[in-house]
């Protein structure tokens, strides 16, 4: 059984399958819903039910409250339909976006290597090619198919059937382990996408600057790989961060990139290197490196910042110090229900 949900402003309606979320359906007619975590915790994809009865699933208490609900509010990622539905969301044109519909996409793995101690580098064969803007994220479904966990996709639009995921193993983590543990080549996986709204704006003539720390790194690495193949030739920085320097993975591609293209800067940053190490880079934090590189003035940049919600928190009061602001950053941040806990900028809306 279905039912019918219309999306308002935009009057555009689709068919929800019984079961399937309001996010899912939207997702896979091409239309974009804001969310961020799809777990229900983070209330970025809140919408208002106009007409029709929905069940509100897992949404947590504190993302969508009592009188919220009341008063018809929802969340998108968990709400499930038990009628006809229309629903008002807030959504936003975006002049360099691509709207691609959310699609299944069976695959093999094909090889399986270790970037770092924590962080190994999966390859995905998928069947039929996935079209996809750089900077966005797969899920990817884990132990014969039992639940999902989100990742970005490493590699840039133009590599064909292979997609590349980076993972970082999560102490304690059940879909991390398995991955970093059991998961080997030759095995037959599945992933969905593409989603999210993390891309390069090309039609913005502003340099181009990449902020990114531990496994963050993927987005940022789809996206450069993806401007220097097409010629690409705004001025574009990378910093990274990472702790130590067994960690700092790709070093070598980014300074062999900073080597044949003119254009483009590679500023790595360790925060607990030895002292007698050796190292030669910046010591200390991503957004800090950032700091020292531009001489504290950001002015003239567009900013992609992706990694653990305490370093973006830490490169946005940089990058607000400096001198730009919020029409000028984009994120990817990664939620867990920990990482929802921690108290986000109120200067920026949640995307």
């Amino acid at each position: 059984m279905s039912h019918e949900l219309t999306i308002e402003p935009i009057g555009q309606t689709i068919e929800v399958e019984e079961g399937q979320t309001i996010l899912d359906a939207a997702l896979r007619a091409g239309i974009w819903l804001p969310h961020a975590c799809c777990h229900g915790l983070c209330a970025t994809c809140k919408v208002q039910v106009i007409d029709g009865e929905i069940d509100h699933g897992e949404a947590s208490s504190f993302a969508l409250m009592d009188f919220e609900r009341d008063e018809g509010k929802t969340l998108a990622c968990c709400a499930r339909l038990e009628s006809d539905v229309t629903i008002e969301a807030e959504i936003e044109e975006e002049a360099d976006a691509e709207s691609i519909p959310v699609r299944d996409f069976p695959g093999t793995v094909t090889r399986i290597e270790p970037l770092t101690p924590t962080i190994k580098a999966v390859f995905i064969e998928t069947d039929e090619p996935m079209h996809f803007q750089a900077g966005q994220y797969v899920n990817f479904f884990l132990e014969g198919g039992e639940y999902s966990r989100a990742f970005s996709l490493a590699n840039p639009p133009s590599s064909g059937r292979e997609v590349e995921l980076n993972i970082r193993i999560v102490p304690g983590g059940r879909g991390t382990t398995w991955v970093h543990e059991r998961l080997e080549a030759g095995e037959r996986v599945r992933l969905s996408g593409p989603y999210g709204r993390f891309f390069v704006r090309r039609s913005a003539p502003e340099a181009l600057l990449f902020m990114a720390g531990g496994s963050g790194l993927s987005s940022p690495r789809s996206m450069i790989l993806d401007l220097l193949d097409a010629g690409d030739t705004r001025p574009m920085t990378l910093v990274y961060g990472q702790r130590h320097r067994g960690e700092l993975y790709y070093h070598d591609e980014f300074l062999a990139l900073a080597e044949r293209h003119p254009s483009f800067s590679y500023v790595p940053a360790l925060s607990d290197e030895p002292a007698d190490s050796g190292w030669t880079g910046f010591r200390g934090f991503v957004h800090e490196a950032a700091t020292a590189h531009f001489n504290g003035d950001f002015r003239g940049h567009k900013a992609y910042l992706c990694g653990p919600p305490l370093m973006i928190d830490a490169c946005i009061t940089a990058l607000m110090q400096g001198r730009l602001f919020e029409r000028d950053i984009y994120m990817e941040k990664f939620f867990s229900a920990a990482d929802v806990q921690q108290v986000r900028s109120p200067l920026f809306k949640k995307i």
